[in-house]
C-alpha cells in the first residue's frame, strides 16, 4: 500500500539503530516520523537526519519545548537548521511566539501542545492547573496558541473537532496522539480514539507508537491502519 502523511509513526525506541531498523521494515509504506526526547541522547538528531536526507522521510521532531523566551527562540533557530517539518513546544503564547521567532525563514512548523494525552484532570489537580473540563482547557490553550501564531496543535483525538470548529483554526494543523487501532493497547494513553475517528473529527495526521513497533509484524501493522484511514469513515472536513 503506498505511504500516507497523514500516519506519523513514533519511534519510541530506545536508540537511532532500533529506529532506523524500524524504518526499513516499513520502508515505503510509512513516510513520516516522530522523533521524541526518548531518543535524543540516543541519536535522536542523527537518525531525523539520516532519514530526511538519505530515505527521504518528513520528520516531526517531539521536543515540547518549554523555557523563557530568549532560550526558546535560540533552541528552535538552532533545530531549525536540520530542515525538519514539524516540532512541538509548549502551547503557552509566551513559548509559541518565541518559537515562531526561531524558525526565521525556515518551513518547519511550530506545533503547540495543548494538554497532554495521558493527563486526566486528577492529573491537572495535582498539578494545580485551573478548574474546569479539559475539553474547555484544551480549547482555550489551542485559540491562544494560535493567536499567539502556532501552525498546529497537537490535542487528544477527543478534543480535534472541538478545536477544528474554531474559526481561527482554518488552515491550521491538528495532530492527534492518543490514537488505538481497535482492540490495541491503551497504554499509558487516558484520551484515546481510532484513526479513522481522529481524522473525521478534524485531525490531519494521527501519532501511533507503540500498536506498530510492538507489533509482531510492524509493516503489517502499519498497512492496517494505512487501509482504515483511507475508508469512508475518515473524511477529514480541513481537507475536503
Amino acid at each position: 500500500m503506498p505511504s500516507d502523511d497523514r500516519l506519523i509513526v513514533a519511534l519510541d525506541v530506545p536508540n537511532a539503530l532500533e529506529g532506523l531498523a524500524l524504518a526499513e521494515k516499513l520502508g515505503d509504506s510509512v513516510s513520516f516520523y516522530k522523533i521524541g526526547l526518548g531518543m535524543l541522547t540516543g541519536g535522536g538528531l542523527a537518525l531525523a537526519n539520516e532519514l530526511k536526507s538519505e530515505l527521504g522521510k518528513r520528520i516531526f521532531l517531539d521536543m515540547k519545548l518549554f523555557d523563557i523566551s530568549a532560550t526558546v527562540e535560540s533552541a528552535v533557530r538552532g533545530l531549525a537548521q536540520f530542515d525538519l517539518d514539524f516540532l512541538t513546544v509548549h502551547g503557552d503564547p509566551h513559548v509559541v511566539r518565541a518559537a515562531k521567532e526561531g524558525v526565521g525563514g525556515k518551513d518547519m512548523k511550530i506545533l503547540a501542545v495543548t494538554i497532554l494525552t495521558s493527563l486526566d484532570r486528577s492529573d491537572l489537580d495535582a498539578g494545580l492547573i485551573k478548574a474546569g473540563d479539559i475539553p474547555d482547557l484544551v480549547v482555550e490553550r489551542a485559540s491562544r496558541a494560535f493567536e499567539a501564531g502556532a501552525d498546529g496543535i497537537i490535542a487528544s483525538p477527543q478534543e480535534a473537532a472541538m478545536i477544528r470548529a474554531l474559526p481561527i483554526a482554518k488552515g491550521r494543523l491538528i495532530v492527534t496522539p492518543g490514537v488505538r487501532p481497535v482492540g490495541a493497547a491503551l497504554g499509558d494513553q487516558k484520551r484515546v480514539a481510532t484513526p479513522a475517528q481522529a481524522i473525521a473529527d478534524g485531525a490531519d495526521h494521527i501519532v501511533v507508537g507503540r500498536p506498530v513497533w510492538q507489533a509482531a509484524d510492524p509493516l503489517a501493522a502499519a498497512t492496517a491502519i494505512l487501509s482504515e484511514l483511507n475508508s469512508a469513515q475518515a473524511v477529514n472536513p480541513n481537507r475536503t
